[in-house]
């Protein structure tokens, strides 16, 4: 929730321009949500499966990018594109408390998942490295390899490799790098590459699922989404829920776990297999702004925030209805209000808290206690939120998303393709190495 706080030259929200950014991106939604699932075959019983959520991001990161061609009303201008950046986050809160009930209610299920769970994390945090660091010192890249393939390069990472490097070392350009592609296209990637392994049928779904837990919830939608749109209809709540449980395991231990112990390896690794796979290969990367991963936010009201969570949750009813046949009756309506009210009861705790531990923690177990077998009224929580299907809201956080990448391109252009191939090689090892191992210690819950 950094986008909330209050700082300088912070671009001014208006209820003019909120409101032009929700009509944009509920334009996107109601595009993808109409295109649908869509199926492509990748020889014999092999596919990948694009979403909707795919098509909303694309089509909004387009309508971006190509703004400086279009007419005014419907440009989409740098203030926009930051104020879509700030409503992303609230948006997040509410998909995870959406995630939040379906844990909930398969808790004991989780459980008896084991080892897995657990062990499964030093995967996220080891295989970024190992399958992104040998590629990056073969391409002839040197010290951003640190930075691009230590973690998955979200705030965290950036706050951790500027503090102990500055963003204007080769380490700082090496995590912006991998920062600036998962912004770009690590959804897309990610959906994409976890689909094609879900069809590949060597995996338990479950393992997959506690892959796609990288630590960024439009990665973990993303991936989460494709691996279930492959499955039953019961095991892809299992996986959302999985995905759901790991991803807060990985965002609450993540940077801890990323400084003390993946970047001192990583560091150490790289002393190791440089002179061995980088020698006589060496490329100038394009030096990069540092203050562009650290521009200032724009500051939402609590009411501008509630409205994003109102304004959110409609937009994810557009999807619910269209592809998954849902009328937004009464009941559909009361499961969307727990949802927001499980949001406002998590994020007043993280406020008197004074941010101390993420909102995202507070609003998961607001969301989960709520559901948690034996709680009053746990299964009437659950039959309600369980009319809006989970993939229906991840199509307007993605949108959101998708309006504030064209800010960025410039950056990402001067970063490099050969960083960029490293920094895909760095998620889909996160996403594999943690499945690897999720499969290992994995035995189908009862």
């Amino acid at each position: 929730m950094q986008a909330t706080h209050a700082a300088a030259a912070r671009p001014d929200v208006g209820a003019g321009k909120l409101v032009k950014v929700f009509v944009f991106a509920a334009l996107c939604v109601l595009v993808a949500e109409l295109i649908g699932i869509v199926n492509v075959p990748m020889g014999g019983t092999y596919k990948v499966v694009l979403l909707p959520l795919l098509w909303a991001l694309l089509i909004a990161a387009a309508w971006g990018v190509a703004s400086p061609a279009l007419p005014g009303p419907v440009k989409v201008s740098t203030d926009l594109q930051a104020i879509s950046a700030a409503v992303l986050q609230p948006a997040l809160l509410l998909f995870v408390a959406k995630l939040g009930v379906l844990v909930g209610g398969n808790l004991p299920k989780i459980l008896g998942a084991g080892w897995a769970l657990v062990f499964q994390e030093f995967g996220h945090f080891f295989g970024t490295m190992v399958f992104g660091l040998p590629v990056a010192l073969l391409l002839g890249i040197k010290r951003e390899a640190i930075g691009a393939t230590f973690s998955v390069g979200r705030e965290p990472s950036l706050a951790i490799i500027g503090e102990k490097y500055g963003m204007a070392s080769p380490e700082g350009r090496g995590v912006l790098a991998e920062y600036m592609t998962g912004t770009i296209f690590g959804a897309v990637f990610i959906a994409i590459f976890a689909g094609l392994v879900s069809s590949l049928n060597i995996f338990n779904p479950l393992a997959l699922a506690m892959g796609a837990g990288v630590g960024s919830g439009s990665m973990m939608a993303a991936a989460s989404g494709a691996i279930a749109a492959q499955q039953t209809p019961e095991v892809a709540k299992d996986v959302a829920a999985f995905a759901a449980a790991s991803n807060l395991i990985t965002t609450t231990i993540g940077t801890y776990f990323t400084l003390f112990l993946s970047l001192p390896f990583t560091v150490w690794a790289y002393g190791k297999l440089e002179p061995i796979l980088g020698r006589g290969r060496e490329v100038k990367m394009a030096a990069v702004d540092a203050q562009v991963s650290h521009e200032p936010g724009v500051k939402l009201s609590f009411v501008e925030l509630l409205v994003v969570w109102v304004v959110s949750g409609a937009m994810s009813l557009i999807g619910n209805y269209i592809v998954y046949k849902t009328v937004p009756d009464a009941s559909v309506i009361a499961g969307l209000a727990i949802m927001i009210g499980a949001v406002l009861a998590g994020y007043a705790i993280y406020r008197l808290t004074r941010g101390i531990v993420p909102a995202v923690v507070w609003v998961s177990a607001v969301a989960m206690a709520l559901t948690y077998p034996g709680m009053p009224y746990a299964a009437d929580i659950a039959a309600l939120t369980g009319k809006i299907n989970f993939l229906a809201m991840t199509a307007p956080m993605l949108a959101f998303a998708g309006l504030s990448i064209a800010k960025d391109v410039p950056v990402f252009k001067s970063l490099g393709w050969r960083i960029v191939l490293v920094s895909l090689m760095a998620n889909a090892g996160t996403f594999l190495g943690a499945a690897i191992i999720a499969q290992f210690f994995m035995h189908v819950p009862a």
